[in-house]
């Protein structure tokens, strides 16, 4: 495989999960197969998840970097941290409007807090800093602890400013869509989950959609 753009870690439901087939529908694509899939006949859903249909069904650990090395050295320590976590069971996923954008968001969760931060602190070496024009651009309106956490891991919302979040809609397109979307993903939110892997995603290159190349089992 070619050596990709960018690399993250995210979170993404078991592949028989029918939280995965859910929210891959309501996209409108697979990032693990690169197919596209037909969306629920919800009016305007096409045009207000364009978004995070390039980035795929997930939540945010280790957000997506620029490498300093290889794709596979990368990866090996991805396995390496997997290996040291246990799988636990996750909090109940609500459907609600994040500040003008739709995500499913989890009750709080100390299991959650900690393996976020340990994929942004564990994972880190791997990533190639920004110029410090680019951190000062990305600066602009971040509060003391989010431009600190630019700074020092190359993302405003990690570690006391993250928390779990899985986006649904582009920004300010979440009104419309909040009430069929809790009806239409009533069923998958109401089975117990719990975080069974740590899912590898790629940016083959810039503004590509992004793909999920590896499920890495925690404990293995």
């Amino acid at each position: 495989m070619p050596e990709p753009y960018r690399a993250a870690v995210y979170y993404a439901p078991e592949r028989d999960d029918p939280l995965w087939a859910a929210g891959c529908a309501w996209l409108g694509g697979d990032p693990e197969t690169s197919v596209l899939v037909t969306q629920p006949d919800v009016p305007g859903i096409a045009t207000a998840t364009t978004d995070p249909r390039r980035y795929g069904f997930h939540a945010t650990l280790k957000p997506p970097m620029r490498l300093t090395g290889t794709f596979d050295a990368f990866l090996a320590d991805v396995e390496k941290l997997a290996h040291g976590l246990a799988p636990f069971e996750m909090q109940r996923l609500q459907v609600a409007d994040d500040f003008g954008f739709l995500a499913l968001l989890s009750e709080p969760s100390t299991a959650l807090d900690e393996l976020a931060a340990a994929c942004v602190t564990e994972l880190d070496a791997h990533r190639l800093p920004e110029s410090a024009a680019e951190r000062a651009k990305r600066a602009v309106g971040r509060t003391g602890s989010q431009v600190r956490n630019l700074e020092r891991w190359g993302y405003p919302y990690v570690l006391e400013d993250w928390r779990f979040h899985m986006t649904l809609s582009n920004t300010g397109a979440a009104a419309g869509l909040l009430e069929p979307a809790r009806r239409y993903f009533a069923e998958a939110l109401g089975a117990p989950r719990s975080f069974e892997s740590l899912a590898t995603y790629i940016e083959p290159g810039p503004g590509e959609s992004f793909q999920l190349v590896r499920r890495v089992r925690l404990g293995r």
